[in-house]
């Protein structure tokens, strides 16, 4: 068997195809979606991401706004900065950019943003509010994990998945997205025992560990929907958490790294703020 490639770049520009189209409607009717991403000091990575943000917010007609503060900024002034953020009428979705630099308190700064413009899904409140199956904002990476696995799977409903991970930016929210499609979900993690023994039994299997190639083809149901969350550097590769070669031998459908998941989280960036746009027009 050999897997069909799940095109993440190919569904990532239909969606975000669709959300220029909303983008010019709103406009029309006086709202231009708006983004502000705040980024703290000098992290390369951090830069980069933010600079692809930009661009994608160009091309979908979303307004982008980066504060760029530096690396010895104080927790109050970041505080402060997300606060006037928040009473902006202007702005439809905050982001700051993680990691911050050290010395910065993460979960402070996350649970000061407006949950109405929490639009990366970090906030307690729409954390909850997945928990409970009411409307929030989702984290856009298992968000757009959900929408690859839905392009290839007519109905989640009673398939057994594996979630290899449990932060609370992929595994957890991933999990529960699973679980209100009414697929049948087990969590594994750095603790659980024969982790092979649970994924061989995934008709869905999402690795989000941020371990090189830990997931290999004999790990892997046949026929199954693997989505591979991983971005590790090994030498001047860039690898996923599963091993591709060997997976793609068994799995029935597959995502690459990079050009599977990456694509999407982007997506469902624009995605949620478009959403938030939505509301206040």
């Amino acid at each position: 068997m050999s897997a069909t490639i799940i095109d993440g770049k190919a569904v990532a520009a239909q969606f975000r195809k669709e959300i220029k189209t909303e983008c010019e409607a709103l406009k029309e009717k006086g709202v231009t979606p708006g983004l502000a991403v705040i980024l703290v000091g000098e992290d390369p990575a951090s830069h980069i991401y933010v600079r692809n943000k930009e661009r994608a917010c160009e091309k979908a007609g979303i307004r982008s706004t980066v504060i760029r503060l530096p690396e010895d900024t104080a927790q109050q002034e970041l505080e402060e900065t997300i606060c006037q953020l928040n009473e902006d009428p202007e702005v439809d979705g905050i982001l700051v950019q993680l990691p911050l630099p050290k010395g910065l308190n993460e979960r402070k700064a996350l649970a000061l943003i407006d949950p109405d413009k929490d639009v990366d899904g970090f906030h307690a409140h729409n954390m909850g509010a997945l928990v409970a199956g009411a409307p929030g904002f989702v984290a856009c990476t298992p968000k757009g994990c959900l929408k690859l696995i839905q392009s290839v799977c007519a109905s989640i409903a009673g398939k057994e998945a594996v979630v290899i991970g449990r932060s609370i930016i992929v595994g957890k929210p991933m999990a529960l997205l699973l679980l209100n499609e009414n697929a049948t979900v087990t969590v594994c993690h750095s603790k659980t025992a024969d982790l092979s023994a649970h994924t061989k039994k995934a008709d869905i299997l999402v690795a989000a560990v941020g371990r090189p190639e830990m997931i290999t083809g004999d790990m892997i149901k046949p026929g199954a929907i693997v989505i591979d969350v991983g971005i590790n550097r090994v030498g001047d590769k860039i690898v996923g958490d599963v091993c591709f070669d060997s997976a793609s031998e068994v799995a029935g459908f597959i995502t690459p790294v990079p050009g599977g998941v990456g694509p999407m989280t982007i997506a469902m960036l624009l995605h949620n703020t478009l959403e938030s746009a939505k509301r206040r027009a």
